[in-house]
C-alpha cells in the first residue's frame, strides 16, 4: 500500500470521528433540552387552580382589614370567593362547636380560641397573626374632655362596654383591674363594632374598643389612649377547621392573611404586629 493512500484512508477515519462525535453532542443537547421542558410543564401542573368557595368566620374587629383582603384574595385567585361571618368571637366559637358550615376561625383572643380547640374541631394549630389594644371612643371633638379611664367612672357620663364574654370585654375589664377601678356601664354589647356604634349613634358619651375601631370610624369618633390598655393586649389566633368543606382556599386565604401583604393590610388598619 503506497504512502498516499494511507494517508486518505487516515484522512477519512478522522472525518467520520468527528460526524459522530458532532452528532452525539446534538442528541445530548436535544436531550437536555426536552429535560428543561419537562420540568419547566411538571412545575407549572404542579401549582393547581384555585376554586370554590370558603366561609370564614372572624372576629368583629377584623371586618374592614379582612374585607380588603378578600379582594386581594379572589382578584388573584379567579373563580373563589370568601365569604364572611363577622361577629363576637366568643358567639362565633359557639356556633362552629354546634356544627355551623365554615372553613376557617379567626377570634380576637386565645380564651376563645381555645373554645373551639378544646372540642378538637380546628385542623391546625391555631397561629397568633396579629395583636390589638384598647382605646376610649368619645364623641367628635372629646366635649367631656375625657383624658383617662378613671375619667369613665364619673357617674354623669353615659358608657358603654362590650359584653364580659366578649375578648374586648374581657380585655375592658382586665384594664379596670389594672387601674383599680369599678364602672358601670349603660350597656353591655355584643361585639366591639356595637359598643362603638353606639358613640357613633351618639346614644353613648363613651366606649371602650380597640385602636383599629377608633381608626376605621374616622372623623365619627374621637380616640383617647389609657396606659391601663397595655395590660389587656389580646392575641388574635386563625386556624383552619376540622370540617372545612374547601381546605385548600382555606389554607391559602390563611396563608395570605400571615404574608407580609396581610400583615402590611392589618397594620395599615391599626393591628399590632404578633
Amino acid at each position: 500500500m503506497t504512502r498516499s493512500v494511507r494517508r486518505t484512508r487516515r484522512t477519512l477515519q478522522l472525518a467520520g470521528a468527528s460526524v459522530a462525535a458532532l452528532l452525539a453532542l446534538s442528541a445530548c443537547s436535544s436531550s437536555g433540552d426536552d429535560s428543561s421542558a419537562t420540568t419547566k410543564s411538571d412545575t407549572s401542573a404542579a401549582a393547581p387552580k384555585l376554586s370554590g368557595s370558603i366561609t370564614v368566620f372572624a372576629a368583629a374587629s377584623l371586618q374592614e382589614s379582612f374585607k380588603t383582603l378578600k379582594a386581594d384574595f379572589e382578584k388573584a385567585h379567579p373563580g373563589t370567593k370568601v365569604n364572611f361571618s363577622f361577629g363576637g368571637s366568643d358567639t362565633l366559637a359557639a356556633q362552629i362547636t354546634s356544627g355551623a358550615p365554615a372553613d376557617v376561625f379567626a377570634a380576637a383572643s386565645a380564651k376563645t380560641m381555645a373554645i373551639v380547640t378544646d372540642k378538637k374541631d380546628t385542623a391546625t394549630t391555631p397561629a397568633t397573626f396579629v395583636r390589638n389594644q384598647l382605646e376610649i371612643a368619645t364623641l367628635p371633638g372629646n366635649p367631656d374632655k375625657i383624658s383617662s379611664l378613671k375619667d369613665l367612672t364619673k357617674s354623669s357620663l353615659k358608657v358603654v362596654l362590650c359584653d364580659k364574654t366578649v375578648p374586648c370585654g374581657a380585655a375592658a375589664q382586665k384594664a379596670l383591674d389594672a387601674g383599680k377601678l369599678k364602672l358601670t356601664p349603660v350597656s353591655y354589647e355584643e361585639d366591639v363594632k356595637s359598643a362603638l356604634n353606639k358613640v357613633v349613634l351618639k346614644e353613648a358619651d363613651a366606649a371602650v374598643v380597640y385602636q383599629t375601631d377608633v381608626k376605621a370610624a374616622g372623623s365619627k369618633v374621637e380616640g383617647v389612649d389609657f396606659p391601663e390598655s397595655a395590660d389587656a393586649i389580646n392575641d388574635y389566633p386563625i386556624a383552619l377547621l376540622k370540617n372545612a368543606q374547601n381546605p385548600t382556599v382555606a389554607k391559602a386565604f390563611i396563608a395570605l392573611v400571615q404574608s407580609a401583604e396581610g400583615q402590611q393590610v392589618l397594620n395599615d388598619a391599626g393591628f399590632l404586629k404578633p
